[in-house]
C-alpha cells in the first residue's frame, strides 16, 4: 500500500557531515598510495634510492599477505621495521562484534581508529555474502548516509563524515582477517572474490577516498580483486558518474526504484537535483560500458508503489540502448518502515516482462534478514544494544 505519511527527511535531498577525521597520533599506512608510502619512508630517513624496492615490500606484506604488525614483514630490516613502528601502525577497523545469519552472511560491527579523544569512537557496518561460485562483501563508504532515501534504513542515519580510503580498503581487510583469506591459505582459493560499494554511504560523495581504496584493491600485485569484480553503486550523483568510470573502471550500479520523476522524487530525493532523464544519459556515456559490462540497475520492489506491470514496461522502454540488467530486490523491512514487499506473484510477472523484452532480471535472494544484513538495512543496530550485550557479541568475534 502507498505510504500515508511523509517520510523521514523526505524533504531534505543531501545532508551535511557533522564531523570531519581526526588521524591517529600514530596513522596507519592502510590506504596510502605507492606514491604516498614513499612519502612516508623519506619522513622517517629511507634514502631515495632504497623507496621503490621498500615500498613494494610494504605492499606486498599488507596487501598479499595481510601482515598485522611490522615485525611480520620479515623481509625489511630490523632497523626500518623498528623506524616504522615508532611512527605508523598497519591498524584495520576494530572489530565491535560479529553477527552470523542462518544463511551464513556474516555482519561486523567495525570501530573506526581516531585521534580525537572528545569525539565518540564512529563505527561502521560490513557484510560478506557467501555464495556456491563467490563471496561478496558489501563495504561502506560513510558513517551513516549523505541521503535521505525513503525505503532505506541506512537513508535514517545522520551523517556524521565521510571514511578515508584506509577505512575503506580496511573493511576489506578485516573481512580477510576474519575469514583467513590471504595469500598463505592452504586450498589456495578466495573467499572474498566480489566486492560492492553498497553499503553505508553514497560513494559518489565521497569520490576521491573511494576511488584510492578501489584502486588498491583491485591492484594485482596486492588484494589482487579484478576490477570486473568491484561494483560500485550510487543513488545517482550525475557530476561523478562518467568521472568514476574514466578514473576507477569498475562496474556500475545505479540504484534506479522509480520510472517517474514524481515517485522517484519521493523514494530518492536526489532526484530532485538529477532527474531520470539526467542519470540515464551519465549511464549512457559511462566509459567501457558494452554487453560485457553492462551497467546494472537496482530496482526495489515496494508493494503498490512500483510495482505494477505499466512500471516495468516504462523500465523496459526506458532503458532502450543502455547496455543494462535489472537487478529486482524484494523489500526488506525495518522497524518503523511504511513500506512492504511486493507479492511474490507480482515481484515474478514483473521479472517475466522485463526478461522477455531482452533484460535479465534476475530477483534478488534477500540474505541476513535475521541479523539486518540485507539490503537496505545497515544501520550499526549495535548501537541499540547494552553494554553487556555488546561486550558478549565481541567476545563471541574474538574467540569465533
Amino acid at each position: 500500500m502507498q505510504p500515508t505519511a511523509e517520510p523521514h527527511n523526505a524533504t531534505l535531498v543531501e545532508k551535511t557531515p557533522l564531523e570531519t577525521y581526526v588521524p591517529p597520533a600514530k596513522p596507519s599506512l592502510i590506504g596510502l598510495s605507492r606514491t604516498e608510502l614513499a612519502d612516508r619512508l623519506g619522513d622517517i630517513g629511507v634514502a631515495p634510492a632504497q623507496r621503490k624496492m621498500r615500498v613494494q615490500q610494504l605492499w606486498h606484506w599488507l596487501y598479499f599477505r595481510g601482515a598485522q604488525s611490522f615485525d611480520d614483514m620479515t623481509s625489511i630490516s630490523k632497523g626500518i621495521r623498528a623506524e616504522l613502528a615508532q611512527h605508523f601502525t598497519v591498524d584495520r577497523p576494530e572489530v565491535v562484534a560479529e553477527q552470523i545469519s542462518n544463511d551464513g552472511t556474516r555482519k561486523w560491527l567495525l570501530r573506526l581508529p581516531s585521534g580525537d579523544s572528545v569525539q565518540k569512537a564512529h563505527e561502521v557496518e560490513c557484510v560478506y555474502i557467501p555464495e556456491t561460485d563467490r563471496g561478496t562483501l558489501c563495504v561502506s563508504s560513510q558513517v551513516g548516509c549523505t541521503l535521505n532515501c525513503s525505503f532505506c534504513h541506512t537513508g535514517t542515519q545522520r551523517l556524521v563524515r565521510n571514511l578515508t580510503a584506509g577505512e575503506i580498503v580496511g573493511q576489506v581487510m578485516v573481512a580477510r582477517d576474519r575469514l583467513n583469506d590471504w595469500a598463505d591459505r592452504e586450498d589456495g582459493t578466495r573467499r572474498v572474490t566480489n566486492i560492492v560499494m553498497m553499503g553505508m554511504g553514497e560513494p559518489l560523495y565521497n569520490f576521491d577516498a573511494v576511488r584510492d581504496a578501489l584502486l588498491i584493491v583491485g591492484d594485482n600485485e596486492g588484494i589482487g580483486i579484478s576490477r570486473r569484480r568491484i561494483t560500485l553503486s550510487t543513488s545517482g550523483v550525475v557530476p561523478n558518474i562518467v568521472r568514476a568510470g574514466e578514473e576507477i573502471g569498475v562496474m556500475l550500479a545505479i540504484s534506479l526504484h522509480a520510472v517517474r520523476d514524481e515517485l522517484r522524487n519521493e523514494l530518492v530525493p536526489l532526484n530532485r537535483k538529477y532527474p531520470i532523464k539526467e542519470l540515464l544519459q551519465a549511464c549512457r556515456d559511462y566509459p567501457g560500458a558494452s554487453n560485457a559490462r553492462r551497467i546494472t540497475f537496482e530496482y526495489v520492489m515496494l508493494k503498490g508503489v512500483n510495482d505494477s506491470l505499466d512500471d516495468a514496461k516504462l523500465l523496459v522502454k526506458m532503458l532502450k540502448g543502455i547496455p543494462a540488467k535489472i537487478n529486482l530486490i524484494p523489500f526488506n523491512p525495518w522497524p518503523g518502515t511504511a513500506y512492504e514487499c511486493s507479492d511474490w506473484d507480482q515481484i515474478e510477472k514483473f521479472s517475466e516482462y522485463i526478461f522477455n523484452a531482452g533484460y535479465s532480471s534476475p530477483v534478488r535472494t534477500p540474505r541476513g534478514r535475521d541479523i539486518l544484513a540485507a539490503c537496505g538495512q545497515l544501520k550499526s543496530e549495535t548501537e541499540k544494544l547494552s553494554a553487556r550485550e555488546r561486550q558478549a557479541l565481541r567476545a563471541m568475534a574474538m574467540t569465533d
